[in-house]
């Protein structure tokens, strides 16, 4: 398996976010996490990206465990976080922005062949590389969150909310670009997503995550568009 969860749990003082989860992801993939605000969806990134410490439990990817490694060991390793809520600089142009996202490559030839694919997925990005982060459009910081991210050239991308805030023709634009790094890029990717409904669609497989718990799991994420519980929770049916 690409990347194994084993009955992680992560405490934040008294809170338990998450308890005793367990999943799994292959290689070429793209898997959602659905649930509510507060389930431990990102909490569960979180982990995976060391951003926060496993309470107990094991992460393994690509066949080492990563569990206790540093932070930017898992950037090293292939493994890049978009967080919920974009978090770029905001005094920093986008230019400056994106090659923050590849501290890790020193081959200048690669790092410039990152930044034109970017370039290429968001061409506005080209555009306004001069510009700060700041001035740009709530669409135009997803797009450079999700941009920053891949310039370190990840085998597995952690997505956390890229349709927050978005009007729904960017969502639409956002989950194309997804699926297209996907499978041209051949970059697995791990999606937490609120609208559940462009997630199952987009997604091969889903898990659903409640209280900290895996409640759920699909081997064809369409399925989901189909449960009752998953209409009646998370499609407003």
């Amino acid at each position: 398996m690409f990347l194994e969860v084993k009955e992680l749990s992560v405490s934040y003082g008294a809170v338990e976010a998450l308890k005793n989860v367990s999943l799994h992801i292959n290689e070429g993939e793209i898997v959602a996490l659905l649930g509510a605000n507060g389930a431990g969806k990102s909490s569960m990134l979180d982990a995976i990206s060391r951003i926060a410490p496993a309470k107990s439990g094991r992460i393994i990817f690509n066949g080492s465990e990563i569990t206790r490694e540093k932070p930017e060991n898992i950037v090293r390793k292939g493994i890049a976080h978009c967080p919920e809520g974009r978090k770029i600089f905001f005094d920093l142009t986008v230019l400056e922005n994106l090659q923050i996202g590849a501290y890790t490559i020193r081959d200048p030839n690669a790092l410039k062949a990152n930044l034109e694919k970017i370039f290429t997925y968001f061409p506005v990005l080209k555009d306004r590389r001069g510009q700060k982060g700041g001035t740009l459009s709530g669409g135009e910081q997803q797009m450079l969150a999700v941009g920053r991210a891949l310039m370190s050239s990840p085998k597995l991308l952690l997505l956390d909310e890229p349709s927050l805030g978005l009007a729904p023709k960017l969502i639409d634009q956002i989950f194309d670009i997804i699926r297209e790094i996907n499978h041209k890029e051949k970059v697995t990717v791990f999606l937490i997503e609120q609208n559940a409904n462009e997630a199952l669609l987009h997604a091969d497989r889903a898990y659903v995550l409640e209280n900290g718990r895996i409640t759920i799991s699909a081997d064809n994420a369409e399925d989901l568009l189909k449960n009752p519980h998953i209409i009646k929770a998370y499609l407003g049916g």
